[in-house]
């Protein structure tokens, strides 16, 4: 997609309907360590995010999964510009969110985030009406009894009842304060949804009350969803695309179904191997990773599953892999992807 000419037409969603809506150019983190017990820097990084690059379409759901430390959350952290990158960039719309000139605040409207623990993302002294309230008086889309009227509204289409609007949220089970998170998010109208684990701090039942909620409301509001989490099953009922990552980087990313049925990397097969079926009968091979997970400060110029992957060869070790489309809309990072194993011994991009 081209870059826009003018931040002017960035913020005319119902006018140009845009396919692209968000792209990671690049996109690259990186955190001094801090040496000695003075906190000096002795000139190492933590390459928490390391080139990644994707996009996000109007309308889908996009997931990012992957261990825990893999960079999944940062990245969403990049996105909200909550942080700025080391290197490469985020379009929305064709604009760079980290340009001096770019209307932030109007972006902030358009992009919001649920957080993974919903009682630590709420204010335990603001009630439900303050709560939800806050965004309407922060960007001043409304006051008074209108601003009440719209609070009812967003409670109502969460499954929140009226009386609980004068509640604070230690009065609430898990679910409802996710209620609330989301009628919050809600609020300012916004575009995209970043949901940062949003149902694993959830009981399974409730869990899958959250998950019809978001998935009527993406319906109703046309929303887009970014959605983060380790939990394989749940991001393969939710997403339509899916990136996974390790160690910062993304080595594959394609469309849900086939990504999943026939993953081409390694690192996404064992961990796609490892999701449980929910069915006694079905034995399933389950593929245990040796060797141990190279440390993200200054992790080595090639690939880095190459210490843990059994097809790793001599070019594993001495470069590391581009993301490279292997099918339609289907991309992995690796010398030796699965449907290429054994034909031939010349590594894929080579």
């Amino acid at each position: 997609m081209g870059h826009a000419t003018s931040y002017g037409v960035i913020f005319m969603v119902n006018v140009i309907n845009m396919e692209t809506i968000i792209e990671a150019i690049n996109l690259t983190k990186k955190f001094p360590v801090q040496m000695g017990i003075f906190g000096s820097r002795g000139g190492s990084f933590i390459h928490a995010v390391d080139n990644v690059n994707f996009t996000i379409k109007k309308g889908e759901t996009f997931g990012l999964v992957g261990e825990s430390g893999c960079g999944k959350t940062t990245v969403a952290k990049l996105i909200l510009r909550l942080l700025n990158p080391t290197e490469g960039t985020v379009l929305y719309y064709g604009g760079s969110i980290f340009d001096k000139k770019f209307p932030l605040s109007k972006m902030r409207r358009r992009i919001q985030l649920i957080f993974q623990d919903p009682y630590s993302s709420l204010n335990p002294r603001m009630t439900v009406y303050d709560i939800i309230g806050e965004p309407f008086d922060i960007h001043k889309l409304a006051k008074g009894a209108a601003k009440k009227q719209k609070i009812l509204q967003l409670m109502e289409t969460v499954g929140l009842a009226r009386f609980h609007l004068y509640r604070y949220p230690h009065e609430f089970s898990g679910g409802q304060r996710q209620r609330v998170v989301i009628a919050r998010a809600l609020a300012v109208q916004p575009e995209i949804l970043i949901m940062d684990e949003p149902v694993s701090a959830l009981d399974v039942s409730v869990r899958a009350q959250v998950l019809n909620l978001l998935e009527e409301l993406q319906k109703e509001f046309d929303l887009t969803y970014v959605f983060i989490s380790h939990d394989l099953s749940v991001v393969r009922h939710v997403c339509d695309r899916c990136g996974v990552m390790y160690l910062g980087q993304i080595v594959e990313l394609g469309d849900i179904n086939p990504l999943f049925d026939n993953p081409q990397h390694p690192y996404a097969e064992a961990l796609i191997a490892a999701v449980p079926i929910p069915d006694p009968r079905v034995r399933k091979t389950r593929e245990i990773l040796s060797g141990e997970v190279p440390t993200p400060i200054d992790p080595p110029p090639y690939c880095r599953f190459a210490k843990r992957c059994k097809y790793a060869q001599d070019i594993c070790i001495k470069e590391e892999p581009p993301l490279l489309e292997i099918k339609p809309d289907h991309w992995v990072a690796c010398f030796y992807p699965k449907d290429l194993r054994g034909t031939e011994n010349v590594p894929f991009g080579k």
